[in-house]
């Protein structure tokens, strides 16, 4: 169990298109694609960079926790995620060092990815996703 990568920067967007045209045409970053993740209630952008991506994320139909994030702080850096390659493994590691996440369990996000936040209060005021991308069958 380990965590082996930073997997995405997530930026929260008031306006998704703007954060796209912003992103891609001003920056030059190149969209990947859009995704309704359901259960984190977001509509998400993926435009990746060397080594990682940047994610912007958008409250799907103006509610979850995004939403409430922007009217509380309104837009900018909302987490960092990292990858790992066994987040339930890497959740009782991290709970047994005094860490405090959102779910008792990985929850599904992006690209059939399981999730899992740590409270920010455990992480010095920074919002941190852990993510288990699914394993390659070939």
């Amino acid at each position: 169990m380990a965590i082996i990568a930073l997997d995405h920067i997530a930026i929260a967007v008031s306006s998704l298109p703007e954060a796209i045209h912003r992103f891609c045409e001003d920056l030059g970053l190149e969209l990947q694609g859009t995704e309704d993740v359901i259960p984190a209630k977001t509509t998400t952008a993926f435009l990746p960079i060397e080594g990682t991506q940047i994610e912007l994320i958008h409250p799907l139909n103006g509610e979850g926790p995004v939403a409430r994030h922007l009217e509380r702080r309104g837009p900018g850096l909302h987490h960092l995620c990292f990858r790992t390659d066994d987040i339930d493994g890497d959740m009782r590691r991290l709970r047994a060092k005094g860490y405090v996440f959102l779910s008792e369990a990985p929850t599904p996000g992006a690209h059939g990815t399981r999730v899992a936040f740590i409270h920010p209060r455990s992480m010095g005021g920074v919002l941190v996703e852990l993510a288990e991308h699914p394993k390659s069958t070939s």
